[in-house]
């Protein structure tokens, strides 16, 4: 399957499950940090997971706040991607972030799930809760996006 195909062919809930069944390639975000995984279980829901690992780290020896970010995005982003129709695109307009606990390679596996909490024509809001291995919610973002044709 090729990426033009993938653009005129799949809506964005179909273009998801293909990346998730390796059919055609991921961000190339999720190789640079490693993401462990990535779901759409269902359209307006995205889940990504990462392994915390020492690369990951900032000098006072915790997960880089960027690293909960890009988690976050992409979480809520997909989110949106997912309920995109054929021929539709999408870009972050914002991203907030909360960081509520810090994490480390102690913490277990990181699952950040995206959802989206409105969709309109041209504007989408998600949000994002970012959970560590224990299930305790360590981070949590909203983003806005633009929808565009």
């Amino acid at each position: 399957m090729t990426e033009s195909a993938t653009q005129t062919q799949l809506d964005g809930f179909e273009q998801l499950q293909a990346i998730r069944d390796g059919l055609i390639p991921g961000a190339p975000i999720a190789e640079t940090l490693g993401f462990a995984g990535m779901d759409v279980p269902e359209r307006g829901t995205a889940i990504f997971e990462l392994d915390p690992e020492l690369r990951h780290y900032n000098p006072i020896g915790s997960v880089h706040g960027g690293v909960f970010a890009t988690l976050l995005d992409s979480a809520c982003g997909c989110a949106v991607h997912s309920t995109l129709a054929v021929g539709e695109a999408y870009t972050s307009l914002d991203l907030t972030v909360k960081f509520l606990k810090p994490v480390t390679v102690d913490s277990g596996r990181l699952r950040a799930v995206g959802t989206v909490l409105q969709r309109g024509r041209r504007t989408a809001l998600a949000e994002a809760k970012l959970y560590d291995g224990a299930g305790k919610l360590v981070a949590y973002a909203s983003s806005s996006c633009m929808i565009f044709s």
